[in-house]
């Protein structure tokens, strides 16, 4: 978990088999905007990563989810997690994989105009 008092980055690694792909983005979308109705939440980024590439008949898919501190996460993985889970599981069952990571956000930079 968490160490720092600053903004947090929670990242989903996702892997679908591709024929659920379309019907798991658009649950995926729905989703995230339940996440960011959540306390703590700022943002959220949806990728496809392209390097590496996805394995034959795969699709890979990324979130990353800005929170304002780690507590937030800690609200979030105690009090909404398991149920938002499992409402994937219960969906698309062994279809698909997910792997979490938490980053400290240590420093953001911007170009100088």
């Amino acid at each position: 978990m968490s160490t720092g008092g600053g903004e947090v980055t929670y990242e989903v690694n996702l892997d679908l088999d591709a024929a659920i792909a379309d019907d798991y983005r658009a649950w995926l979308q729905a989703h995230i905007v339940e996440i960011l109705a959540l306390p703590g939440f700022l943002a959220a980024t949806l990728s496809q990563p392209t390097e590496p590439a996805a394995p034959p008949g795969r699709v890979l898919l990324c979130v990353q989810y800005t929170l304002q501190d780690a507590s937030s996460l800690e609200a979030y993985l105690r009090d909404h997690a398991p149920r938002m889970r499992s409402e994937g599981t219960a969906r698309f069952g062994d279809s698909f994989r997910a792997q979490w990571r938490v980053l400290d956000v240590l420093e953001r930079f911007a170009p100088r105009l």
